[in-house]
């Protein structure tokens, strides 16, 4: 079963705006079950990859249930993806490389720029449909403030 661009860029934007909507079942339901999300960082400090974020599936959904009982960032985030690279490893893998911005907009309506990478996206064609296999989120901010508990 090939993947489709067209097919491979409707997921992707599908699990930006779900994470933008905070509609965590969603986003989770258009996971692998062995879904990986890593949120990484190179530092020119120490000439080395820093690993913010490495959770599972079942760390995101225990993750996603507390988000609420924490101090967090009021407001909302809008992430504008474009879509780039698709290489297929098989026929029914490939690996898409996004870049992104995501953008805050705090509660009096203030927008800032929050953080700029790529997703590095492992999209896997299954019978139920594409789902993400794993995402690495490849951060070029390395500031991102108090308060963001949620994957960017």
């Amino acid at each position: 079963m090939s993947i489709s661009r067209d097919a491979a860029t409707n997921l992707i934007s599908a699990a930006c705006q779900y994470l933008d909507d905070e509609d965590w079942d969603a986003f989770l339901n258009i996971c692998d079950p062995a879904f990986r999300y890593r949120i990484t960082v190179r530092s020119p400090e120490i000439k080395r990859e820093m690993i913010w974020f490495n959770q599972d599936y079942a760390g995101l959904r225990d993750m996603f249930s507390v988000i609420p009982e924490h101090l967090r960032r009021l407001g909302t985030l809008l992430r504008h993806v474009s879509i780039g690279h698709i290489e297929h490893q098989a026929p029914d893998m490939a690996q898409v490389t996004s870049t992104f911005q995501c953008i805050h907009t705090d509660l009096e309506g203030r927008s800032n720029l929050l953080a700029v990478g790529r997703y590095l996206d492992d999209v896997r064609a299954t019978s139920g449909g594409l789902r993400l296999a794993a995402r690495n989120t490849v951060l070029a901010t390395r500031d991102l403030g108090v308060g963001s508990h949620v994957p960017i």
